[in-house]
């Protein structure tokens, strides 16, 4: 998408009005700052935010947790962008907005092509590359940039998660399972992807496994957070299966986990679980860092769904979560697993 014309008025007065709904560091500065400051600033976000699990475990090589803090920057605003305004007008000018750092940062990265293809080679060899000027301002893209440079990501992945986020400030019910396995593979895929790509791995085959592996960990998320999502206005439960089980939008308003909708959700848990199993294989085709971590990943997305198992299927009377002490099980768990 083309970065949105400087003269609309009323996009320019959305995108102000939506960054003061957010955290005051999420602005795009009038300066770029430096390369320090900007990993500095990737690093502080990715410490301060809440998750299930961290998002660089001391099973990483230390030498990819900058990166993995910068992908994690880019993709937690990205997120706030379109899920912590609470105006989709001023989301969706805000998005636009992060997306042309986006384009900039990536043609920053883009050497200028020569306009005399006809002088000598001595002469293009002796030159030094100019790298194109046009460059992003926020520091998360000017972290990002090094990352990308590194690992040679394309820019997919980035603007696939901006396509969710916009679907999001449009698109509130799903009609078929399909339809939420869409939404997925712009929500959550992308994210498996960057981490195969800061980790070396770019085939195909990989890249459908770890598919498999984030699009169960949505599913996770979205059967954990029915009532969270629906204050939202938000129902990712498809709309054929509360027709086929019986179970009503009026049951889920009301907090109330009818029969119906308690078995409607025990099949979704079970299908979620069938993702999983589909991603398995992965954990054996990366190096042995990496493998732990996506099975950590992997357990605590389980045991997401074994929490709801535990509390009956119920997740409108509360929000089923991970104990503190669940979570220090499952990482001794692995830990454990790369002693041995």
């Amino acid at each position: 998408m083309s970065p949105v014309p400087a003269g609309n008025s009323v996009v320019t007065q959305s995108a102000s009005a939506g960054w003061r709904a957010l955290p005051p560091e999420y602005a795009i500065p009038d300066r770029a700052p430096s390369l320090q400051e900007a990993q500095e600033y990737c690093t502080r976000l990715a410490h301060s935010h809440y998750e299930n699990f961290s998002v660089v475990t001391w099973f990483l090589p230390r030498h990819l947790h900058q990166h993995f803090y910068n992908v994690y920057a880019y993709c937690r605003i990205s997120d706030d962008l379109g899920d912590e305004v609470g105006n989709a007008q001023q989301s969706l000018a805000l998005l636009d907005a992060w997306e042309a750092e986006l384009n900039a940062t990536y043609l920053s990265l883009v050497e200028p092509v020569s306009n005399d293809v006809r002088q000598d080679v001595e002469k293009l060899h002796a030159e030094p590359c100019v790298r194109n000027r046009v460059g992003p301002r926020h520091p998360v893209f000017i972290a990002l940039r090094e990352t990308i440079r590194e690992f040679d990501i394309p820019r997919e992945p980035f603007a696939d998660l901006l396509t969710a986020f916009r679907q999001d400030q449009t698109v509130s019910r799903y009609s078929t399972f399909d339809d939420v396995l869409g939404y997925c593979r712009y929500s959550a895929n992308p994210v498996g992807r960057l981490v195969l790509y800061v980790c070396g791995y770019r085939d195909t085959e990989r890249q459908q496994l770890s598919d498999y592996t984030c699009t169960a960990l949505q599913l996770a998320n979205f059967w954990q957070d029915v009532g969270v999502d629906y204050r939202k206005r938000r129902l990712y439960l498809p709309l054929e299966d509360l027709a086929r089980y019986g179970a009503s939008e009026n049951d889920i308003a009301d907090h109330r986990a009818t029969p119906a909708f308690l078995e409607m959700l025990k099949f979704e848990v079970a299908r979620a679980r069938e993702w999983f199993d589909r991603g398995l294989p992965l954990a054996k085709m990366v190096d042995k860092h990496l493998a732990l971590d996506i099975e950590l990943f992997s357990r605590g997305g389980l045991e997401i769904l074994n929490a709801i198992e535990r509390q009956g299927y119920d997740v409108l009377a509360r929000r089923p979560a991970i104990s503190k002490p669940r979570k220090l099980w499952l990482v001794a768990r692995a830990a454990l697993g790369k002693v041995l």
